[in-house]
């Protein structure tokens, strides 16, 4: 039987082993994919130190895969083998209970499954996934530069569509990181008078690189009060993973904005009076489906938007995860497969 190799996660907390372990057949419903490369997401962590509840091993993690269609189960009509795809972290739903039925896919209660968790992801040269989780990937998109759309890139794009601001509104992009770097350059591409907003002035110059309009020094000043010196913002997206900076943030929402949560903080600080006063709210929001993945690759193709990857062989795939996780990367990790 042919082989294929995956890097796996065999316990809490274990190393990655790279292990040869036989091709998977898709079975009904499901479609396989040959991998071409595969980001590396802090939400990885989850599988590599064991924090996601019940969940099976070994394992192997990775929901921004790209490749190409190899073969497909029975029942599968929308995808073919030879077409590029990739495979996100909504890894599918059950389609007909009440938070499906309404649209709501992220809040399937029946058949929730997620890349990388339910069923093995990317860090490997070959994975099935359901064919309801697949995204086309265009043409002109290299594997590598698809891959990091399909976590990082999905999360802030559609983030900045649901955020209720429109074109010519005053938009905060909090951190500059892996997720904020793409936020950045979204921003600026829909039309929204972008603010950047990170530590240190040595990330002013990267942010007009970006596009940035405007770029607020957290060290330097009072984001909230640098925010409303420009009017407010009708969405601030975070994307930090601290709690504290995001509470900063919220007193430069506009009347009526809106901070749109999307990094994964343990806690953090609202103010009801800043929320009361100004008719402001607090939102979290999910990645997006499979859908939404096409939507942001065609967009970022069509506007330009490219992610900045750092790209390691699935040979050095415990120096990338660790490169990744010190938080010293520019800005995105991706695992190349080398066939």
């Amino acid at each position: 039987m042919p082989k294929m190799r995956v890097a796996q996660v065999v316990s809490p907390g274990g190393p990655f082993e790279i292990v040869e372990r036989e091709i998977p057949q898709p079975g009904p419903g499901w479609v396989r994919v040959k991998v071409q490369a595969c980001g590396i997401c802090h939400s990885d962590s989850l599988v590599k130190e064991g924090h996601w509840p019940g969940l099976q091993y070994p394992r192997v993690p990775g929901h921004e895969a790209v490749g190409i269609v190899d073969a497909v189960g029975a029942g599968v009509t929308q995808w073919k083998p030879g077409q590029r795809v990739g495979v996100g972290w909504h890894g599918g739903h059950c389609g007909a209970c009440d938070a499906c039925r309404n649209g709501d896919f992220f809040g399937c209660t029946v058949a929730l499954q997620v890349t990388g968790i339910s069923f093995d992801g990317g860090y490997g040269e070959y994975m099935v996934a359901p064919a309801i989780a697949l995204a086309l990937v265009p043409d002109d998109l290299a594997p590598v530069d698809a891959a990091p759309l399909m976590c990082a890139g999905i999360t802030t794009y559609n983030a900045l569509r649901n955020s209720g601001a429109r074109a010519g509104d005053l938009v905060g992009v909090l951190g500059l990181g892996g997720l904020g770097h793409l936020g950045v350059q979204y921003a600026v591409k829909m039309g929204f008078r972008t603010v950047a907003i990170a530590r240190g002035q040595d990330k002013g110059p990267l942010a007009k690189q970006l596009g940035a309009h405007h770029y607020i020094d957290t060290q330097a000043e009072d984001p909230a009060a640098a925010l409303q010196k420009l009017g407010g913002a009708k969405a601030i997206i975070a994307t930090v993973t601290v709690g504290e900076a995001m509470s900063a943030v919220q007193g430069g929402l506009a009347l009526n904005g809106t901070l749109m949560v999307i990094g994964a903080a343990q806690s953090m600080t609202i103010s009801p009076l800043v929320l009361l006063m100004g008719r402001r709210s607090v939102k979290g929001w999910y990645s997006g489906t499979a859908a939404d993945s096409q939507d942001t690759l065609k967009f970022s193709v069509m506007t330009g938007v490219k992610s900045m990857n750092e790209i390691y062989p699935l040979e050095k795939v415990a120096e990338a995860y660790e490169r990744m996780m010190s938080g010293k990367a520019r800005f995105r990790v991706v695992l190349t497969m080398g066939k």
